[in-house]
């Protein structure tokens, strides 16, 4: 970053952090366990992150839904996270983040490989559109405080950077210092073993719903790795190893082996 970058952007955080409360700030800070173990420093550039993100980012309530000052907060500060090592750029390129009272039906068109068209009328908690905004249902956003696996902002950021070089597939753009092939082949095994563990009808170390596609593999995956990094290394090591690799962070060793899913 130059130096008048740097510049630029402390005037605009300078100007952000009057925005919010302290209260505000703890309050949503406390309702987040998967920051716990952050240290000062990254505690810091992670609030920085969530205010660029919530300046550059529309955040519009439908249906009624009433957007308070903390649920901006705890949104923006879950959405902070996964870019907290590789910047906000990484998030560009779209522009608003839609947020429903509950789960909600999206009824739009779109049109399959074989050129028809059809409508998705199918019930959804979050969705991510190519080159188009975020869309949550804020009780999936709150249902997903506990360390459990379950995070939708994780789920559908994850999606967006996986589209950061095309439709999600399940690859995002790696890093320069990352195999392609260690890549692929870490996360076509543990895609092949949910797949079969879910038609055996067995438990699963993550949301079985990773088994309905690469790229719906990667985004569940993602969530375990902030949520519940001990089960995703205990099972699939080899992906823990990519996602840490990608991301840049270590949840393992940040909220230790010990974290249980549904701790708080």
């Amino acid at each position: 970053m130059g130096v008048l970058t740097r510049w630029w952007q402390s005037r605009i955080l300078a100007r952000e952090r009057r925005r919010y409360r302290r209260s505000d700030w703890r309050a949503a800070r406390a309702a987040l366990p998967l920051l716990a173990g952050l240290t000062d420093e990254q505690d810091g550039r992670l609030a920085d992150l969530a205010l660029l993100f919530l300046r550059d980012k529309r955040l519009e309530a439908v249906q009624g839904l009433q957007l308070t000052v903390r649920m901006r907060l705890v949104i923006a500060l879950q959405a902070a996270l996964p870019v907290l090592e590789l910047g906000l750029d990484w998030y560009r390129g779209w522009y608003a983040l839609i947020l429903y009272p509950a789960e909600f039906v999206p009824a739009h068109e779109y049109v399959d490989d074989d050129g028809l068209v059809w409508v998705d009328d199918a019930v959804k908690s979050g969705e991510a559109w190519e080159q188009g905004p975020v869309i949550l249902s804020w009780a999936d956003v709150a249902a997903g405080r506990t360390l459990d696996g379950y995070n939708v902002v994780l789920h559908e950021l994850a999606h967006k950077l996986d589209m950061r070089d095309g439709s999600a597939n399940g690859r995002p753009p790696l890093h320069a210092d990352m195999s392609g092939q260690s890549w692929t082949q870490a996360f076509a095994a543990a895609y092949a073993d949910l797949n079969h563990r879910v038609a055996a009808g067995e438990e699963t170390p993550i949301d079985p719903y990773g088994a309905e596609s690469p790229a719906e593999f990667f985004a569940v995956a993602s969530e375990a790795f902030f949520e519940t990094p001990g089960l995703l290394n205990a099972d699939y090591p080899a992906v823990y190893a990519q996602l840490r690799a990608f991301y840049r962070q270590h949840p393992l060793a940040r909220l230790g082996a010990g974290a249980q899913p549904g701790s708080r």
